[in-house]
C-alpha cells in the first residue's frame, strides 16, 4: 500500500508512542503501579508485627511512623522531609505490587525487614511538620511510583540496585550512582567499622540461611561491583563450596555487625573471618546521614530528594 507524506507522519507518531510505551512498561514490568490522582488521602492496613492485629489508618499517619522509625531524634526538618517523600514513594509502590496481602492481609506490616520500620510513640513535633509539609508528595518516573529504597549511610558513595541490593530485574531507569563528600555529621561508627566471626559462628549463621557446606575452609571475594562493593562471595568448606550475592551474605551474617558491602579487608585465617568497612545499608537511593548534611547546608526537601536519583518527578497526589 502506497502511504501518502500525512499517513508516514501518522504512523511514524503511533511508532514512537508504542515504543515509548514498551520502554515504560519494561522497567516496572506491569501497569499497576500507574500514578493516579487521588480524590483524598488513601487509607492504609497495617499489619501489627508484634501483636498480630491489623490496623486502619490514613497514610499520613503511618508515614510520620516510618519516619520516626527510620531516622534519629533531633534532626533537621528537611532531612525528615525528605524521608518522608521517599518513604511515602515506597508505601505507594509496595502497595501497587500487592504489598503483604498474601502474607498478612495487608498493606504493609511493621517489620522493617518486610516494609519500613515503623514506630508511633518516636514521632516528635519537628517529624509531623516534615509529614505535613510534603504531603502527598511521591517521586515519580514516567508517571510510575519510584521504589524509593533508603539507607543510613552510604560510605561516600551510593550504588545502583543492581549492585546494592542484588536486584533480579532490570536496573530501574531512575538509579545512579552518587559520589557524596566526607560527611563530618555522619558517627564514627558507621564510617569505619569491624566485623569478626569464628569458623563455628560463621557456619551457624549461614545454616540458618539454608547455606550449608560443611566447616567453613576458606570466604574470599569473587567479584565487586562498579562502587567496589561485594556483588559475589565464595564459601568453600569440608562438604563443598557456594556462591552467593554480597547483599545476601550480607544479611545472612547480621547486617548490623557487617553494616554494608562496600569492604576494604575481607579476610579468612585460622578459622576466623576479619571484615573492615564503612557506611551502613545497600547503599541504594537515599542516604539518611548525607541527607542531615544537605539540611544542614540548606539544602530544601525537594533538592536533596533530587540529589539521589535521576530523572524524577515529585507530585503531589492528594490534597
Amino acid at each position: 500500500m502506497r502511504l501518502t507524506r500525512d499517513h508516514s507522519i501518522v504512523l511514524g507518531l503511533v511508532l514512537v508512542l508504542i515504543v515509548t510505551v514498551l520502554l515504560t512498561i519494561s522497567w516496572s514490568g506491569d501497569d499497576k503501579n500507574i500514578v493516579r490522582q487521588l480524590d483524598k488521602e488513601p487509607e492504609v492496613s497495617v499489619y501489627m508485627n508484634d501483636t498480630g492485629e491489623i490496623k486502619k489508618m490514613m497514610l499520613e499517619e503511618y508515614i510520620a511512623a516510618v519516619v520516626a522509625g527510620e531516622m534519629f531524634p533531633d534532626w533537621p526538618i528537611e532531612a525528615y522531609a525528605a524521608q518522608a517523600i521517599f518513604a511515602r514513594s515506597f508505601t505507594m509502590d509496595f502497595i501497587s505490587a500487592g504489598g503483604v496481602k498474601d502474607k498478612y492481609g495487608a498493606d504493609v506490616s511493621t517489620d522493617v525487614e518486610e516494609t519500613q520500620a515503623f514506630n508511633v510513640e518516636a514521632i516528635s513535633p519537628e517529624i509531623q511538620k516534615a509529614v505535613e509539609m510534603t504531603r502527598g508528595k511521591v517521586m515519580t518516573y514516567d508517571n510510575r511510583f519510584v521504589r524509593g529504597w533508603f539507607h543510613a549511610y552510604s560510605g561516600g558513595v551510593t550504588a545502583q540496585a543492581k549492585e546494592g541490593l542484588d536486584y533480579k530485574e532490570k536496573e530501574p531507569p531512575f538509579t545512579k550512582t552518587v559520589d557524596l563528600p566526607d560527611n563530618e555529621y555522619a558517627p564514627p561508627e558507621v564510617k569505619e567499622w569491624v566485623a569478626e566471626y569464628d569458623g563455628d559462628e560463621l557456619k551457624d549463621l549461614l545454616a540458618k540461611q539454608n547455606i550449608d557446606v560443611g566447616d567453613i575452609q576458606d570466604v574470599k571475594i569473587i567479584e565487586r561491583g562498579p562502587t567496589e562493593r561485594v556483588t559475589k562471595v565464595q564459601i568453600d568448606g569440608s562438604q563443598g563450596s557456594e556462591v552467593i550475592s554480597g547483599a545476601s551474605f550480607r544479611l545472612a551474617v547480621d547486617s548490623t555487625r557487617m553494616k554494608s558491602t562496600l569492604v576494604d579487608q575481607f579476610q579468612f585465617s585460622n578459622s576466623q573471618l576479619r571484615i573492615t568497612g564503612t557506611g551502613y545499608g545497600h547503599g541504594v537511593g537515599l542516604s539518611q546521614w548525607d541527607a542531615f548534611k544537605m539540611a544542614k547546608e540548606g539544602k530544601s526537601p525537594e533538592e536533596i530528594v533530587g540529589t539521589f536519583f535521576k530523572g524524577i518527578e515529585i507530585r503531589k497526589i492528594y490534597d
